[in-house]
């Protein structure tokens, strides 16, 4: 017997079903003693949690198919062979159907049984019995295929259930074993199931852990599985999660440290260091070489999909032709048409897959890229030098960190888009040339032509681009400065003023917006007749050239030609995006190479290395290295450990330049420069971060109670800590905005005390505080707790000059004396000067006999202070309830959480946006447009079918020349369709956003200053910025191309539906299924969004703050904390959008599965109808539209989604749109007489105030009459209310109750500019505008020439003008950063005296000049506004002297009120104890 005949049996279908059947019998019965033996250990399983296996869900679920498919097919086979006959074979195979069910129902029991019950502590994977079990089966399974695969081979004919049952074993088979051995859980506690579906599993005993550690979960990404991953399963519990309640970033599990920024940004700087050895300048080119090095293998396995994903999808259109030929009746063998539908299908799914995994790691390489970018530019701007921070404002540098990074991350999609042209078109022309020969060389050069066509617009829209960036740059710059200035602009009545100029620098932008938007409009144009315009010469040529047009050829080129038009179309915005791009790239490589501060400027020797604290020999420095001046000159300085050194001189002669080059902030010129030891420095202008006060005092150091509170001790904050809700938990508004002047300076003190380094330099810290806290703060801090240290101290007060070791005295930029106190008194005429002003100032105090006062120590005036506040707040609190309404509401911080709607985008916000340009009347004609363009494409495609023959020996219905005719008409009115569309929705969206901007703007310049004090700017800028940046080029599209893809599947539906009216009874339920997928995801999806725009803002502020301070973090070498902080914002902001794009994936797979089956669905109808009920050619334009039918129904559900997403936009503007705005700019029925206020007197009655409603009262009932003409002088102790009470004035602050008339009118009932336009102040913090000098003096454009030149001369500015190149027209920087402080407040007092009120309010006025300026200030003050109202809160005890009245207050309350004179004859007053503090420091050397 021959060896084949001895082997055929291995091939008989009774001997397969018997082993088969005998095996499944062997399972059985193991199974069944398994659970005999369990029953009788009786093992407790009492208390043991539920736990479960890795796909545990999805492998009950197969089991279970596999019992119950067996269920039907033993059914199924027993009617069908009992109605037709036996035989031993069939009757095996049912025998075989039964015992499967049976076993398979066992092993379903077995697998829930496993998971529900098992032992907390077991290793977690399924039992080895029913692992191997599964091994077995796969092979048998496979056994089985291959033979029906070689019987069909032979033509054996078989029932066909066997295939059925066979292919269904294979595959859920394969499924098991994947389970079974390759997936692995590594111990964790169900990481994809239970923390993220219970809940927040991270508060424990009622405390909420840090909410930036959101989810402490790693994501469930790290551990999935092949299956999980391609499936996108992973993403499963989140989206779960998120359908049950509205997602919190605590929700959002963290990032893997692949994709977190902490991970990838030490890679990326490597890469660019060693790109960067070359060279020692970063360009473009390396930037790029970095970023692709750093995620090279994610960039070619994206590749690999894309690849595979090109090929997938040109197998549809090579099949079309031999399909119709099939429905036609030319086929070559019997299950041909099974094999079609097979091969479509399958082609459907790699093409589902490959997208899926490509579009995803796409994104995740993009968001790694955004993110190495956004840390790199953080860290440039911590060390940038001052010059190149002059040449870029931080409007600008935070515009490359939310504009720029975020292109280069999008740009991640377009990546591949170049290579993948040549190769889709490469193969359509592969698939022409099969099926329409020669005509193909045509389509070739139709194709090209179409892309050249593109060459031209991309050039234009490149330099749109470019120009819209530059404007956007310069409005965002402004709008930055604007909101940090925002307090004066109200105080001066200059706000409208600065948003009309905010508006003049958007009409620039609008400008190149609306170019930019039309030529996009054209490039839409040209690419939505390509297809049209490619087809129409493709057919033209084969009826030149002879080539036989049937129907089949015909529809093969129209599914090529549409699966054409996508890199067609996509060119445009590829080519527009590497474009933008590389502006992108250009503009942070050339940020990147901007200077750093000089690294060699200063030489730092370790602590006690050397005897010497500091060193300057022959210094010369200069903050602009091109001029021919420097600005200090031949320094030489030596200081021992433990000297305290002062820095005197008048205003402008480089003292705090002297502090600048001890930093290493100045570029040095020439000389050497030593430190020995760390430096702590407190800046002249307090830098406060917004956040906690207690993390500002540690600053990064470890909390040590003890000298913790011996530092609060010293700085005189424990009282301010007790007044304040929240103690030092309080969270501080932006730049201290919640904090009065004095508090901040001492909260700076306190930061620098804290740190114990070697060597302390304070610039001018004692003049924002009051007389007595600063003479505190004197002995405490620079004579007591740094006794031993080297201090370097700044200052103007004279009176502190005694105490120091060493005095300095500064003059243009030279140290002119140097000596002890009373060794230069007399060596020269600068230092008398300084002098002689203060003994000037003091000749005032005569009255007051300084005797009487040297036995009186501090302390116990201080007790004395204390009584008399008792004594008058009894008086008070009994004749008004006030004292009581402090505890009114619950407690709550200043900022506030950044607020974010929850659940749906509302109706209300679509239908806000589509009405907002010309009343919504555009929309309609956009979508007839679109409609007639989807009807004209339809019936193009339609036509040729219908009229070409099914095959060369049929007769054509219609000539082959009217046949091309009707079909260009066709064509050419579609496109008339898709231009009127194009231009359509250009101008409406343009309309939308420049409304929009206008609408919001003015939302903001009107809102009141506690709008500001409560919202970091950051918040503001992202909405003027990112979001206004969507509202002008993303959301019109977004949401057109959602109803325009709407409309093409109404299409696509309507002519499969044409075809065969029983695809309706998949398309119904697949359609539901689709939307109730969408609606699962959705609210996952948006509440992701959203937090992804609640993200943005911190990285933007702390970014911002980080600019400002950046001279405090390097003197404290904080800079890798920060960055720490940094890396840390941006993985939160990360975080949500890695996982919308999982989201958006999750859904889309899903999606394309579905319409995959939908698809093979009605195919299968197609060639189950039998021969002659449809019309071929018909029939194969329905597949030809259904090979689109996946990619349409995904992409309708995804541009439903990214318009929702994107909509949020609008949602966060039209919020700002509806902020409750400052009462009326101009009371019409009410306004005061032009010349109002005539005398100047303010009568205060019953005056209370408090900053919210749900804050304590500031002011407590006030009542009083500051007479008209007089000066008033306000005196108290920080956080007395003195600054509340000028900004009630200016109804900054609206009061709570009571009322200020001016000169009998009631300020409440008249216009805020009518109000404060006839009031003037000189503030507290000087602020100049980037500008020039005139704009700055004069910025509503009222006065002359003549006029400023003369209040220059007045304020002794006249003469620095003048030598300045520009004179009136000499540029100032952003902050005025090019002019000393004591300059800006000179600038402040040119302001006033251009303005001539009637009431001057002088807010601390002169806290940061000397005292020679401070005597020419109130000279100057003396003599043009002698006839007018001056209010002035002073610090120094000389400002007030010469007053008329002095107001003392105290918690909120009137201490004292009367004459200075009366007041210092009763010794007990708590001012005449002030002024004897005041006189004592003077006269005492500390």
């Amino acid at each position: 017997m021959s060896s084949a005949t001895s082997f055929d049996f291995l091939l008989k279908r009774i001997f397969l079903h018997g082993f088969s059947a005998s095996l499944h019998l062997v399972l059985l019965l193991l199974l069944l003693i398994l659970w005999v033996v369990s029953r009788v250990k009786k093992v407790s399983r009492e208390g043991s949690k539920e736990r479960q296996v890795l796909w545990y869900k999805q492998t009950l679920a197969c089991c279970f198919v596999v019992s119950v498919s067996n269920v039907v097919l033993c059914l199924l086979s027993y009617f069908y062979w009992y109605t037709n006959g036996w035989s031993e074979d069939k009757l095996m195979s049912l025998i075989d159907y039964a015992l499967k069910a049976l076993a398979w129902g066992a092993c379903a029991t077995c697998v829930y049984k496993h998971c529900q019950f098992s032992n907390p502590g077991e290793q977690k994977r399924f039992p080895v019995v029913l692992r191997i079990w599964w091994g077995f089966y796969f092979s048998i399974s496979c056994y089985c295929l291959v033979i029906d695969i070689v019987l069909f081979k032979k033509h054996v004919s078989f029932p066909s259930q066997y295939l059925v049952s066979d292919v269904l074993s294979v595959v859920t088979g394969l499924f098991l074993c994947i389970v079974g051995f390759f997936l692995r859980n590594e111990g964790e506690d169900t990481l994809l199931e239970e923390p993220l579906l219970n809940g927040d599993s991270r508060v424990s005993n009622g405390v909420e852990l840090s909410k930036e550690n959101g989810g402490d979960t790693v994501t469930p990404y790290s551990d999935a599985g092949i299956f999980s991953i391609l499936t996108f399963s992973w993403m499963g519990p989140l989206i779960a999660a998120g359908n049950k309640k509205p997602l919190d970033l605590e929700d959002v599990p963290q990032l893997d440290s692949h994709d977190s920024v902490i991970g990838a940004f030490p890679k990326f700087k490597n890469r660019l260091e060693s790109a960067d050895s070359e060279g020692n300048v970063v360009t473009s080119l390396k930037l790029v070489k970095a970023l692709f090095f750093s995620a090279w293998k994610d960039i070619l396995w994206t590749a690999l999909f894309a690849f595979t994903y090109t090929v997938a999808s040109y197998v549809g259109p090579f099949l079309i032709d031999t399909f119709v030929q099939y429905l036609n009746g030319q086929r070559e063998f019997k299950a041909e048409g099974y094999l079609l539908v097979a091969a479509f299908f399958v082609a459907k799914l790699v093409e589902c897959l490959s997208e899926r995994r490509w579009f995803f790691k796409l994104q995740q390489v993009g968001l790694r890229q955004r993110a190495v970018l956004v840390a790199m530019i953080y860290n440039k701007g911590l060390t940038l030098s001052c010059q190149s921070k002059q040449s870029h404002t931080s409007g600008e540098i935070i515009n490359f960190m939310t504009v720029d990074a975020e292109r280069v991350g999008d740009f991640s999609w377009y990546m591949h888009d170049p290579w993948m042209v040549v190769l889709q078109v490469a193969l359509a022309l592969l698939i022409l040339y099969k099926t329409l020969g020669l005509a193909s060389i045509v389509t070739f050069i139709a194709t090209v032509l179409v892309m050249l066509a593109n060459i031209p617009l991309g050039k234009m829209l490149q330099k749109f681009q470019d120009k819209l960036m530059e404007s956007k740059d310069t409005r965002m710059k402004a709008t930055s400065e604007i909101l940090r200035n925002m307090r004066i602009l109200k105080l001066q009545g200059w706000e409208m003023k600065f948003l009309s100029k905010i508006v003049g620098l958007r009409s620039v932008e609008e400008g190149w917006l609306k170019r930019f938007v039309y030529t996009n409009a054209m490039t839409a144009f040209v690419f939505c007749v390509a297809p049209s315009f490619v087809s129409a010469a493709t057919f033209g040529a084969c009826r030149f050239l002879g080539v036989p047009l049937e129907s089949g050829k015909i529809l093969s080129a129209v599914a090529t030609f549409r699966i054409l038009q996508e890199p067609i179309y996509n060119l445009p915005d590829t080519i527009s995006m590497i474009a933008q791009t590389k502006v992108s790239l250009d503009r942070i490589a050339a940020f990147l190479r901007l200077d750093d501060l000089q690294p060699g400027a200063i030489e730092k020797l370790p602590s006690g290395s050397s005897d010497t604290a500091i060193e300057i020999a022959d210094g010369n420095f200069s903050w602009d290295m091109s001029s021919p001046t420097a600005t200090l000159k031949d320094i030489n300085l030596k200081v021992s450990h433990g000297m305290s050194v002062a820095v005197c001189g008048t205003v402008g002669s480089g003292k705090s330049s002297l502090l600048s080059c001890l930093l290493g902030e100045f570029p040095k010129i020439s000389g050497t420069l030593k430190l020995c030891g760390t430096t702590a420095y407190v800046a002249q202008s307090p830098w406060i971060q917004s956040g906690k006060i207690v993390d500002n005092i540690l600053f990064g150091k470890e909390m040590d109670r003890d000298k913790y509170d011996e530092v609060l001790e010293a700085c005189t904050l424990k009282k301010d800590l007790e007044i304040l809700s929240f103690g030092d938990q309080t969270v501080i508004g932006e730049r201290g905005i919640n904090l009065s002047g004095g508090q901040k300076q001492r909260i700076q003190i306190a930061r620098a005390l804290y740190q114990d380094a070697d060597i302390y330099l304070f610039d001018d810290p004692f003049s924002a505080v009051d007389a007595h806290t600063g003479s505190h703060l004197f002995k405490e801090v620079l004579l007591k707790n740094l006794r031993s240290k080297t201090v370097i101290y700044v200052t103007h007060q004279v009176e502190f000059l005694p105490a120091a070791d060493l005095i300095l005295v500064m003059k243009d930029g030279r140290i002119v004396q140097a000596g002890k106190y009373n060794g230069i008194l007399n060596s020269g005429t600068d230092f008398m000067e300084l002098v002689g002003a203060h003994k000037k100032a003091l000749s005032a105090l005569d009255t007051v006999e300084a005797s009487s006062v040297s036995e009186r120590t501090t302390s116990e005036g201080e007790c004395d202070i204390g009584t008399t506040n008792g004594k008058v707040q009894k008086e008070e609190n009994q004749g008004n309830e006030s004292g009581k309404v402090d505890d009114v509401g619950p407690k709550v911080q200043l900022v506030q959480e950044e607020e974010r709607e929850k659940g749906q985008v509302g109706f209300s916000v679509y239908w806000k946006y589509i009405t907002t340009a010309y009343g919504g009347a555009l929309v309609p004609l956009i979508l007839l447009a679109q409609i007639l363009f989807e009807i004209f494409q339809i019936g193009s495609n339609y036509w040729m079918a219908w009229g070409s023959p099914m095959s060369a020996d049929i007769k054509p219905p219609v000539g082959s020349f009217t046949l091309i005719m009707v079909y260009l008409a066709l064509a050419i009115a579609s496109a008339i369709c898709v231009f009127a569309r194009s231009m359509l929705l250009g101008t409406a969206g343009y309309k939308t956003a420049t409304l929009l901007f206008k609408k919001m703007h003015l939302c903001i310049f009107r809102a009141p200053m506690s709008f500001f004090d409560s919202t970091p700017s950051g918040r503001i800028l992202n909405r003027a910025s990112t979001d206004q940046s969507a509202v002008d080029m993303d959301i019109a599209h977004q949401v057109a191309t959602f109803a325009f893809s709407v409309i093409q599947l109404l299409g696509i539906i309507a002519v499969m539906s044409q075809v065969a009216w029983q695809i309706f009874i998949i398309f119904i339920p697949v359609i539901a299924t689709c939307i109730w997928y969408q609606q699962y995801y959705i609210s996952s999806a948006r509440e992701l969004s959203r937090l992804v725009g609640v993200c943005q803002a911190p990285v933007i502020q702390n970014f911002a703050e980080t600019i400002l301070g950046a001279t405090t973090i390097r003197s404290f070498d904080q800079e890798k904390r920060f960055q720490d902080t940094n890396m840390a914002l941006t993985d939160s902001y990360s975080r949500p959008k890695f996982y919308a794009a999982g989201a958006m994936e999750w859904l889309c797979f899903r999606l394309d599965l579905l319409s995959s089956v939908t698809f093979a669905f009605s195919l299968f109808i197609l060639i189950s109808l039998p021969e002659g009920v449809i019309d071929p050619a018909i029939a194969g334009l329905a597949v030809t539209y259904g090979l689109n039918l996946n990619i349409l129904q995904a992409w309708v559900v995804w541009t439903m989604c990214n318009m929702e997403n994107k909509i949020i936009s609008v949602e966060r503007i039209l919020q700002y749109c509806s902020i409750p705005s400052e009462p009326a700019l101009v009371v019409e029925t009410n306004r005061p007489d032009h010349c109002w206020p005539y005398h100047g007197e303010v009568h205060i009655r019953d005056l209370q105030v408090r900053y919210a409603p749900h804050m304590p009262l500031v002011l407590r009932g006030l009542t009083c009459t500051f007479p008209g003409g007089l000066k008033t002088g306000i005196v108290g102790r920080t956080g007395s209310g003195k600054s509340t009470l000028i900004q009630t004035l200016f109804r900054i602050v609206e009061p709570a109750a009571g009322q200020i008339l001016i000169d009998g009118v009631n300020i409440s009932s008249i216009g805020l500019h009518d109000l404060r336009s006839r009031l003037s102040i000189i503030p507290q913090e000087p602020t100049m505008f980037e500008g020039t000098i005139r704009s700055n003096l004069d910025p509503l454009e009222e006065y002359t020439d003549e006029q400023i030149w003369e209040a220059l001369d007045k304020c002794q500015l006249g003469d620095r003008v003048r030598n300045k190149a520009g004179r009136l027209d000499s540029s100032v920087s952003e902050n005025g950063e090019n002019w000393s402080m004591g300059q800006r407040q000179l600038v402040c007092l040119g302001r006033v005296l251009l303005k001539k009120s009637k009431i001057l309010v002088l807010d601390e006025a002169t806290a940061s000049v000397d005292t020679a300026t401070d005597n020419l200030i109130q000279t100057t003050l003396r003599e043009h506004f002698s006839d007018c109202t001056v209010i002035t809160i002073a610090h120094r005890i000389t400002s007030v002297l010469d007053s008329d009245m002095v107001l003392l207050l105290s918690h909120g309350l009137i201490e004292e009120y009367d004459s200075p004179s009366s007041l210092l004859e009763n010794k007990s007053s708590s001012f005449a104890q002030l002024v004897e503090e005041y006189t004592v420091r003077s006269n005492s050397s500390f």
